[in-house]
């Protein structure tokens, strides 16, 4: 989002002072009249691709906010010791394997002054730290200090039912009325199909599973078709860490949303929500090694991954379920215009619009989540990532989605 610069006091910074191949120890903006857009994220790696976007959109000064001034005179002294722009890889491990055993909830969702009765953490600097420490036994209520705290708020395995609980009561409680009470509803829908992701990754094979997103795919374009507004609530909503289950379901609904802005028919819709739901669902067959490596894969590893995409069709072909249009975006959402992609290779008209529209979103949404070896890009960043690639995406379909993003954020 940007902000007045009026409100917000800014030290402007040439570009040729950035460290390159090191991490950024503040948030970094650019000036668009009275306007601060945001660049890069905290963290962030001003690495050669951020440098030549730079240079290719003529921006030479970049502004970071007053208040980081000390953080911006330590960085451009070189008085503090170079860091890595990767954590320790023996604290990665082990921060990964914590967040794999637990389940990321939506803080939205967290309203001060409910009471829950399932214990709440948070994964933040590769940490787990007890949030609120309820039980059925002694049910704690939530506060504000609670909903915003750092980092993901995660739940047990064994607190999951609890969870759906309490969000079957946020539902039939008379508190939440009008707006409010339809933004819950999406969110809810949402929550709910992570939960039933994440079980479908630990048992991909699993037809009651396969069932369940897709009816929840369809529950999600009867609630965005009945409500536009759905899908800016949903579309809102991010996730400080990357899950391959949250990042499914973002894929669907930035699908779903894409598809609404273009003009497609609410049976296409759905099946294109179908089908991004499950575009990664071959992920279930790598191995987590290679899913959560730090820095770059090698030829082999990435050979590898790219397994992920016949991976999954061999997984979801066998069920009856799921149309036949649906495995577009399974099979191409990896597909470039320009026939760099894979696993096909196929190039312009071959792609069909499914694959065209996934291979947007899903680029999009890895782009803008932090990864294990990677901060978090802004949109801004993305995006522009995204217009650079120059004949791998649909230019057409892309200005679409720049718009659609552009009304969520306004």
């Amino acid at each position: 989002m940007s902000e007045e610069l009026s409100h917000a006091p800014y030290i402007t910074v040439g570009v040729d002072q950035l460290v390159l191949n090191n991490s950024l120890p503040f948030d970094v903006f650019i000036k668009d009249q009275r306007v601060a857009i945001p660049l890069f994220n905290r963290g962030a790696v001003y690495d050669g691709t951020a440098q030549n976007i730079l240079q290719d959109k003529g921006i030479s000064t970049i502004s970071v906010k007053a208040e980081d001034g000390r953080l911006l005179e330590t960085y451009l002294a070189r008085m503090t010791e170079q860091k890595s722009a990767l954590p320790d890889p023996v604290a990665l491990q082990q921060y990964l394997a914590k967040k794999n055993e637990c389940y990321v909830i939506d803080r939205a969702l967290l309203i001060p002054g409910k009471e829950i009765s399932f214990s709440l953490f948070t994964l933040n600097s590769y940490r787990m730290n007890v949030l609120l420490p309820a039980t059925t036994q002694l049910p704690l209520v939530i506060n504000e200090q609670a909903r915003n705290a750092e980092g993901d708020i995660v739940v047990m395995p064994a607190d999951i039912g609890r969870y759906h609980a309490y969000l079957d009561s946020l539902m039939s409680t008379g508190d939440i009325v009008g707006r409010e009470r339809d933004k819950v509803k999406s969110i809810a829908i949402k929550e709910n199909s992570k939960l039933v992701l994440k079980e479908l990754f630990d048992n991909p094979r699993s037809g009651e599973k396969i069932k369940e997103s897709i009816g929840l795919v369809n529950t999600m374009v009867d609630n965005i078709l009945e409500n536009k507004s759905a899908v800016y609530d949903l579309l809102s909503l991010r996730t400080y860490d990357y899950y391959t289950y949250t990042h499914s379901v973002n894929v669907a609904v930035l699908s779903v949303g894409l598809g609404m802005a273009i003009g497609l028919g609410k049976e296409e819709i759905r099946k294109l929500g179908i089908g991004a739901m499950l575009h990664d669902v071959g992920k279930s067959s790598i191995p987590s090694t290679i899913i959560n490596k730090t820095g770059r894969l090698d030829d082999a590893e990435y050979g590898i991954i790219k397994t992920h995409v016949s991976e999954g069709e061999n997984i979801l072909r066998t069920n009856k379920d799921i149309p036949k249009e649906s495995f577009i975006a399974v099979s191409q959402h990896h597909e470039r215009l320009s026939g760099k992609g894979y696993p096909y290779n196929k190039a312009g008209r071959e792609i069909h619009p499914f694959g065209r529209i996934t291979s947007i979103v899903d680029c999009y949404d890895a782009l803008t989540t932090t990864r294990s070896y990677q901060a978090a890009r802004t949109p801004f960043f993305a995006l522009s990532i995204l217009t650079k690639e120059a004949g791998d995406y649909d230019t057409e379909i892309l200005k679409e989605f720049i718009k659609m993003l552009g009304t969520m954020s306004g």
